[in-house]
Order: structure tokens, then sequence, then C-alpha cells
């Protein structure tokens, strides 16, 4: 077993509940972990026998251009049509934050992350 991951992948997106968040936008980070059998990739070097990080990184880009109110559905949007295009995976894991958000005070990130399968028994 090994892992595919992709971390601090950048958008500018209008994901949250607030009007202010969909009209302004945001600042988000995700990350993707994926485990997945590359045994064959490593033996034979070929990109066929394990999980593009570019077809990972296409999914999350065109969820994060489709604003969504909870961080945790987007999570799960992306980790469904992850699942549809890799459908050879063991788990998957998202984790989304998002910069600075509108609180009232000082804080980094909120954060979220779902895993696969964890969080869907």
């Amino acid at each position: 077993m090994g892992k595919v991951s992709l971390e601090g992948i950048e958008f500018h997106a209008y994901h949250g509940v607030f009007s202010e968040e969909n009209k302004l936008g945001n600042r988000f980070t995700v990350d993707i972990h994926v485990d997945t059998d590359f045994r064959r990739a490593m033996l034979e070097d070929n990109l066929d026998h394990t999980v593009d990080y570019v077809g990972l990184y296409k999914i999350a880009q065109s969820h994060m251009q489709e604003p969504v109110k909870l961080l945790e559905h987007l999570a799960h949007l992306i980790i469904k049509d992850i699942l549809i295009a890799f459908p050879f995976l063991k788990a998957v894991s998202i984790t989304i934050k998002k910069h600075n958000p509108s609180l009232g005070g000082v804080v980094n990130y909120s954060v979220v992350t779902v895993n696969y399968p964890e969080d869907y028994d």
C-alpha cells in the first residue's frame, strides 16, 4: 500500500454561509491524500498503475469553482469524484482550510477533514 498526496493546493473561492463570503470570497488550502497499491507503477515506471495527481488537482479545482455553504459538503463532493475517477483507491482524505475566517477575532484557519471510508460508515 502506498500514499499519493497533494498538499497546499491554494484557491480563491466563494464558499461559506455568510453573504460576505459569497461576494468577496476567501483563500482556501486543500490537501488530498489517497491510499492505493502502486507496486506495479514502482516496478514498471508506468503512470497507468498509480494515481495521476493531475487528475486529483483538476477534480479539486472544479469543485472549488462551484460555491457551497459547508466545507464538509465540499470535501464530500471532492471525495465522491475522486472515487469515480479512481475506483481502486483504498482510502481518501481531504483537508480544507479557510484562511482568516470572519469570526470577529484573529483566526488563521477554519479546518475540516473528511476521511473515506471512516466518515462514511
